[in-house]
């Protein structure tokens, strides 16, 4: 059973490596040409260096390990940065970055609030506190934000909320930066009160709950479904 769920377990990651490799391929084509001049040229460095100090074996095992460590390193960062490229400006793209701190203790409700021009806020709770995360036009997104921390306030009181815009302008956060930001708010909450204010907004509901959103990136062009409570 060990050795056929490992066999089951390999092919798909190896297809994951080999989507992410396409993916980074088409909006990085010399991808391919990197990480190989860093594999080969790490293991060259350490090679020479072990001729000339009389370990040429031990200095060609330890050349051949970093090269390959350097090059999954650099091809990470860039398919990273692909990625990224890909999904900014498109909506539903910070619901796509949230999904991946759920992990790291956050409570993740994307597209609490929404319009029909594909603005929309989404709603991440954690010991940092409540984050309101908004994407689309700012002008649209404050009164936005604002409707939803009043009807929030009627559940958890003077609980902070932290708002933060996804974008390029000045005070507002690049999609690229968002999970990373999250991650280093200073913790202001213990945990009892975050299980509270969670059953407080699980009850209270969301959008989500009764409009078919979706919760990833949309396709550009793509509009809002007539269905949703758009403001």
């Amino acid at each position: 059973m060990a050795r056929q769920e490992t066999t089951d377990e390999n092919p798909g990651r190896i297809k994951q490596i080999r989507l992410a490799y396409t993916m980074t391929k088409r909006v990085d084509p010399k991808i391919g040409l990197i990480i190989a001049g860093i594999g080969l040229g790490t293991f060259a460095v350490l090679l020479v260096i072990g001729f000339l100090i009389g370990h040429p074996i031990y200095l060609g095992i330890l050349g051949l390990f970093a090269g390959v460590l350097g090059a999954v390193v650099v091809f990470g960062r860039r398919a990273e940065k692909a990625a990224f490229g890909q999904m900014d400006g498109q909506p539903g793209a910070a619901a796509a970055v949230l999904n991946n701190i759920r992990r790291g203790g956050w409570t993740v409700t994307p597209v609490v609030a929404a319009t029909r021009q594909q603005d929309a806020v989404h709603r991440a709770v954690s010991r940092q506190g409540i984050v309101l995360v908004g994407e689309g036009n700012i002008n649209r997104l404050r009164p936005l934000m604002a409707a939803e921390k009043r009807k929030m306030s009627r559940v958890v009181g003077d609980v902070p909320v932290t708002d933060i815009i996804v974008g390029e302008d000045e005070g507002q956060i690049p999609l690229k930066k968002l999970q990373l930001h999250l991650t280093r708010m200073p913790r202001t909450l213990p945990a009892s009160q975050v299980t509270q204010i969670n059953d407080r907004l699980r009850a209270m509901g969301d959008l989500m709950a009764n409009a078919p959103i979706p919760k990833g990136p949309l396709p550009k062009g793509a509009r809002m479904p007539k269905g949703g409570k758009g403001r």
